[in-house]
């Protein structure tokens, strides 16, 4: 797989111009098509099978997570990567149930849609390269280089994948309490996970010292 067919699924025109001129400036992708509405993104891709969908939440018509749905339930060998205004649990947890590669919240940075499409292609390079995968290509093809059986009693996978999830989305360091309110999630219970992952290398924290009280903790992705 030298080259990712790229279609996005946008009705402003504005955005798509954003991410149309992100696109152009990462080698290995083509743009091979854009709709603006459900129906016609839905049309276009059975028709022109790219391998990768970069598609908006919200629609004119009928929503992103309808169009998952319908490309899941015909089988097409489309990845997705929402680009979206959505944010809450629910829908990030849906999304991610459908098969999303990655979700992006709007607004974003250039350097968070190139790593997320650079990721996205040395992962299908490597795979379409190869008839049988081992477990540490599976890891790395999900963003995950623990089992369950690895993590400490009472952090689970899912949580963890949606607090990175979550952490790679925020432009500058949070703490604990803002990202958990992001997440709809409790700040106890980010902050384990995020200790956990600093602890692996994953996550940086970042010490910022008040004149009175303990110092506060900032995350962030490294």
């Amino acid at each position: 797989m030298d080259n990712i067919s790229v279609f996005i699924v946008e009705d402003d025109p504005m955005v798509l111009e954003v991410n149309r001129n992100f696109l152009e400036k990462l080698t290995g992708f083509t743009l091979i098509g854009t709709a603006a509405n459900g129906e016609d993104a839905i049309t276009k891709i059975k028709n022109v099978k790219p391998n990768l969908v970069l598609l908006d939440m919200f629609l004119p018509d009928i929503s992103g997570m309808e169009i998952m749905v319908e490309l899941r339930s015909e089988r097409l060998p489309c990845d997705i990567i929402m680009i979206t205004a959505a944010r809450d649990a629910v829908t990030i947890r849906e999304v991610m149930r459908l098969g999303a590669v990655d979700y992006m919240v709007k607004p974003f940075r250039f350097e968070r849609f190139q790593k997320s499409l650079q990721d996205y292609y040395k992962m299908a390079k490597k795979i379409s390269g190869l008839n049988e995968l081992k477990q540490d290509d599976i890891d790395e093809w999900l963003g995950s280089e623990a089992s369950e059986g690895d993590l400490p009693k009472g952090l689970n996978e899912l949580t963890m994948k949606q607090i990175l999830l979550g952490l790679g989305k925020e432009v500058i360091p949070v703490t604990a309490e803002q990202l958990g309110k992001n997440l709809g999630m409790a700040r106890v219970t980010v902050r384990k996970y995020l200790d956990f992952l600093a602890l692996n290398g994953k996550v940086q924290i970042d010490m910022q010292y008040g004149q009175i009280g303990r110092p506060t903790k900032y995350y962030s992705l490294k």
